[in-house]
């Protein structure tokens, strides 16, 4: 399969090893909204028998990544987009599977016209955590940039 045959969740655990080994499963993957599940795995699991905290930052910065990809990705050509700040809130005990939800804290096409007018935007990334019962375990802001090629790393 050709990187433009796969989804974003094929290429996010082709390319991010860490997505792999934590099995994420990418349920929706869209410019409005990504939905990536953490599987019930006891390898992955805490003190208490839940997801490692590790696990669960690292579920909701993949849901982070997968909704700017399918936001940015027409992007990519000439900009990389990179994770400035991330900020992450445990609200409740999570047990089971774990479901991490993306949405863009900012309109797509505004971050484009900056991008277009030659800046380096940054954008938010919101992330909710829930339970297979719907609580809210975690939430999760992430900040990011697109880089436009050849600035400074």
């Amino acid at each position: 399969m050709s990187a433009d045959q796969m989804t974003i969740g094929e290429m996010l655990a082709a390319t991010v090893p860490m997505a792999r080994t934590l099995n994420l499963e990418f349920l929706e993957t869209t410019p409005e909204r990504a939905v990536v599940r953490l599987p019930d795995q006891p390898d992955y699991h805490n003190h208490v028998g839940g997801p490692h905290a590790g696990a669960m930052f690292t579920l909701a910065e993949s849901a982070s990544g997968a909704i700017v990809l399918a936001a940015f990705g027409d992007q990519l050509g000439r900009a990389v987009p990179l994770a400035v700040n991330a900020d992450i809130a445990y609200k409740k005990l999570a047990m089971g599977v774990v479901t991490a939800t993306a949405t863009l804290g900012r309109p797509a096409a505004e971050v484009v016209a900056e991008l277009d007018e030659g800046s380096r935007p940054e954008f938010p990334v919101h992330i909710a955590i829930t339970r297979e019962d719907g609580a809210v375990t975690g939430e999760m802001t992430v900040l990011w940039t697109l880089r436009p090629n050849g600035q400074g790393k």
